[in-house]
């Protein structure tokens, strides 16, 4: 997967987070913000290894 798609994933699971948390599903929406929280500081880290890289 590219960081562009990465990206759109942790975006996608965000939103996705949102609309469960509107709609009362509480334990399913705070599953999602966690995924979505690791997975976008899993992808920061790797960002700014690449960036040390070069």
């Amino acid at each position: 997967m590219t960081d562009l798609q990465k990206d759109i994933l942790t975006g996608a699971i965000f939103l996705t987070g949102i609309v469960g948390f509107i709609s009362g599903e509480f334990i399913l929406s705070s599953t999602l913000f966690a995924s979505a929280a690791i997975a976008s500081s899993l992808n920061v880290s790797r960002k700014s290894t690449k960036a040390e890289q070069f």
